[in-house]
């Protein structure tokens, strides 16, 4: 009798309801993230409500389309794992000058466009750079991504950025209310409700809210039923040097965070990420940008709030977050429905993402068990670079004094880390060690094979294998 491989849980497709459930768990945790950029970039530019309208319900629909591109994959687009995709805060700042210094929109989209294209051409040599990113690496990126997410959290917990009640203790009880569903169905409940816990806290949680006078549903009367983004709707894109220089500096930026985004989630789903699937990866958020600039929206990148939540649930299919592609493209198409999502008031959100972003730098923590610590400099590497990405979060005007493209990489606390431990790895277990130095005798140089005696598994063979 002939037997069938088994399928990795990865490529494994949960029953509908499950898909349902799932998908749309994944929805409310990127949903506030996904409509901030448009709302941010809009309002900078004042731009009437019915443009502000038409940025996000744009954004919903390419959000979805990158995410579906980014989960099923096409030739060489695509990593094909449970990734999240959504408009990058990283281009933010760049877009908000591009956009009020003369260029207006279609500057911003002829230099994401460009951007979007050289994502897609570099794509490989940032695939043939993974040897660099060893669990040392990993890990303490990992870490700086979920403690990078835990303001945003407190912000959603205390009311929302801006909001004329933030930090009232109702917006806080609101938040703790929804953390304590949130646990309670994930110890308590049946297995497969354990695993939509998330989004069981955000249903209780609006139920709650709504009687306490919490939300307002007055956007959802006044939105239409059904709305198409079509290309170039503010205009023909121009292409200025210096708008795409900037915006190249995004890039750069966001395939390292994603770098860091694709690599957890292997670790997260048991499907370590090669060089290959990195590239495609990569490729695919090349091919995202352009469709946004295409589509009157901004870059793309993988999500990391979403990262931790497959990490939290455990399911592992990229089906689920393709569902949730289609979930958001039906959310472009269908603004009231975006409306209804858009309700769900922000201390909620943020009860139920202080368990998403902590399980972030919890699993980040996971694999940095894996390093070996004893006789040689990898707690310094992590050290400093957690240091270094911590520090944009807690003193967010630390670079305030510096030029923009400085800012553009080092204010992303992911990206500033990231960079900081590739550095300090290749400084510490790549380049010879200096003689006499720890590193260069003893046992520990016996034990490991890489240039300097660093100790990092993983990176290069080990002397048995090399015998």
């Amino acid at each position: 009798m002939a037997t069938t491989a088994p399928v990795h849980p990865v490529d494994e497709v949960p029953p509908v309801r499950q898909l349902a459930a799932f998908g749309l768990q994944h929805v409310l945790a990127m949903y506030a993230g996904a409509v901030a950029v448009p709302l941010i970039v809009g309002s900078a530019m004042k731009l009437s409500p019915a443009d502000l309208a038409y940025l996000i319900t744009a954004d919903l629909l390419v959000c979805g389309i990158a995410t579906l591109i980014q989960c099923i994959g096409f030739w060489r687009f695509g990593v094909r794992l449970p990734i999240m995709q959504g408009c990058t805060f990283a281009a933010v700042s760049p877009m908000v000058l591009i956009g009020t210094t003369g260029g207006g929109l279609p500057a911003i989209y002829g230099s994401v466009i460009v951007a979007g294209l050289a994502i897609v051409l570099l794509a490989p040599v940032f695939g043939r750079l993974l040897r660099f990113f060893p669990p040392l690496v990993t890990g303490t990126v990992i870490l700086i991504i979920g403690i990078s997410l835990l303001p945003v959290a407190g912000n959603w917990a205390a009311g929302g950025v801006g909001a004329a009640d933030f930090g009232e203790p109702k917006n806080l009880a609101l938040a703790a209310f929804v953390l304590a569903v949130v646990l309670g169905v994930q110890r308590f409940a049946p297995v497969f409700l354990s695993r939509i816990a998330v989004l069981i806290g955000i249903a209780v949680g609006l139920a709650v809210a709504v009687p306490f006078g919490f939300t307002d549903f007055g956007g959802v009367g006044d939105s239409d039923w059904v709305g198409i983004s079509t290309p170039f709707h503010f205009g023909a894109p121009t292409f200025e040097a210096s708008a795409i220089i900037s915006m190249l500096v995004v890039a750069l930026v966001t395939m390292t965070e994603t770098t860091g985004d694709l690599i957890a989630v292997g670790e997260m789903t048991d499907r370590k990420v090669d060089s290959r699937s990195l590239s495609d990866g990569l490729r695919a958020d090349g091919l995202s940008t352009v469709l946004g600039g295409v589509f009157n929206t901004f870059p793309y990148t993988a999500y990391a709030q979403n990262v931790g939540l497959v990490g939290m649930t455990r399911v592992r299919s990229r089906w689920v977050v393709a569902t949730s592609g289609a979930i958001l493209v039906l959310l472009g198409l269908l603004p009231k429905l975006g409306a209804v999502v858009a309700a769900i008031p922000a201390p909620v959100l943020g009860g139920a993402g202080l368990v998403m972003f902590g399980t972030v730098a919890a699993s980040g923590l996971k694999t940095l068990a894996q390093v070996d610590f004893k006789g040689n400099n990898n707690l310094t590497v992590v050290a400093v670079s957690v240091a270094m990405g911590v520090l944009p979060v807690g003193v967010p005007t630390i670079y305030a004094k510096f030029p923009d493209w400085f800012q553009t990489v080092m204010n992303s606390g992911i990206s500033a880390g990231c960079l900081t431990a590739i550095v300090l790895n290749l400084l510490f277990n790549h380049l010879p060690a200096k003689a006499g130095s720890a590193d260069s005798a003893g046992p520990v140089a016996e034990a490991d094979d890489l240039p300097g005696g660093g100790v990092e598994e993983g990176v290069e063979k080990s002397r048995e294998e090399v015998v």
